[in-house]
């Protein structure tokens, strides 16, 4: 299976995407909008997979390359193809399906409990999800449910945190892939959002357990194997023939 990753900014990288795509044996390449690749590379990827970025959504006048990017990832769903969107990623596939995007009421960063749904039940790929996990969170915008698909989990401060559209498209506002490094260079970026708030961490307390990074790791891997068929015993060779 072909794997393509869209990147934003050099500090949001795939993280424990990457170590998944390694162990299914399924390839996988990034492309970077930002410094002008051409999304022609991605053409013929089984999934794509939209990360984070600290821009919005409605930034197209600053990042003008945002405005071909909505219209590859709309393609790509209308194509049938399984994509995921992490954060920005996700408020970008949520704008595409014509839902809303806009600021939450208040900023999310650190690490804070999301809970699934009791329509996540009807949700094939995340039928093996935790229905409660401490996620990595770091946005400040948020979406509307997309007509037609199943809202998957809240937390506290955001009531939409994830969805699923049909089986191949999800939206995730927080963050499984991130790594303890990739912790520490968002952390260095967004230095100044840091500010005192409810639901707003320092770095001391992002960075001193581990063992959270390990644990939605493992949740991004599930995740991955029931988006991409490997769940249902689907070798790498068999879904890049599906």
């Amino acid at each position: 299976m072909r794997i393509h990753v869209l990147q934003h900014v050099p500090f949001e990288p795939p993280g424990s995407i990457e170590a998944w795509a390694k162990r299914t044996g399924h390839a996988l390449a990034v492309t970077h909008p930002y410094r002008g690749d051409p999304l022609s590379m991605v053409e013929d990827a089984d999934l794509l997979v939209v990360l984070g970025g600290p821009m919005s959504v409605h930034d197209e006048a600053r990042y003008p390359w945002l405005v071909d990017e909505k219209r590859f990832i709309e393609r790509t769903i209308a194509a049938g193809a399984r994509v995921l969107g992490i954060c920005l990623g996700a408020q970008l596939i949520a704008q595409v399906l014509g839902a809303r995007v806009y600021a939450n009421d208040e900023k999310e960063i650190g690490w804070f409990a999301v809970e699934t749904t009791e329509a996540a039940r009807t949700a094939a790929v995340f039928e093996d999800f935790p229905r409660r996990l401490l996620a990595f969170h770091w946005h400040g915008e948020t979406f509307d449910i997309p007509a037609g698909a199943v809202h998957v989990a809240r937390s506290a401060s955001c009531a939409h945190q994830a969805f699923a559209f049909g089986e191949r498209v999800v939206g995730l506002q927080f963050h499984l892939e991130t790594t303890p490094a990739g912790a520490r260079d968002l952390i260095a970026h967004g230095i100044d959002e840091l500010v005192e708030g409810r639901h707003i961490q320092q770095p001391l307390a992002m960075l001193g357990y581990p063992e959270r990074f390990a644990a939605i790791n493992v949740a991004m891997h599930a995740l991955l194997d029931r988006l991409t068929g490997t769940a249902r015993g689907e070798t790498a060779q068999a879904g890049a023939a599906a």
